[in-house]
């Protein structure tokens, strides 16, 4: 017997896949092109503020999927204040000091900490988590966020 048959189903228009490594990316350009992100924070102006400020990831390599909770956590927070009349908007953050970071420098530069000067390995280090907040950037930040 066909059992898909006795199950009373509703009838939708919508896929019953989300299909998103297609449909996101016109999602964003939605976003993008009508200016979602934007209206929204527009529409707090004026309002009491409510500011979570992300901290981490480490600045020291690209982010994975252990960071989607802590994102998506934090991105609840925001939006709820935001429909609780807030004034919530996201503004991203990075820790962009200490040993990670230099661990991750000393690795890539195949040396240990005696062969570097001081002075050049904090200048390699800030320039390293830099550039790894602009990749981060990228793969953070929805289309208009406070970048």
């Amino acid at each position: 017997m066909d059992y898909s048959k006795t199950v009373n189903l509703l009838q939708t228009p919508f896929p019953m896949k989300a299909d998103l490594p297609k449909r996101e990316p016109g999602l964003l350009g939605f976003w993008e092109e009508n200016k979602i992100y934007e209206k929204i924070e527009e529409s707090g102006r004026g309002k009491p503020v409510f500011l979570l400020h992300d901290g981490p990831p480490y600045a020291n390599g690209l982010i994975h999927m252990g960071h989607a909770l802590n994102k998506i956590l934090k991105d609840f927070v925001v939006k709820y204040k935001t429909i609780a009349g807030f004034h919530s908007p996201y503004r991203p953050g990075w820790d962009c000091h200490g040993l990670p970071i230099e661990h991750q420098l000393f690795k890539e530069l195949g040396k240990s900490k005696h062969q570097v000067s001081r002075v050049e390995i904090r200048q390699k280090a800030a320039a390293y988590a830099l550039g790894f907040v602009e990749k981060q950037k990228k793969r953070l930040c929805a289309p208009g966020c406070a970048r």
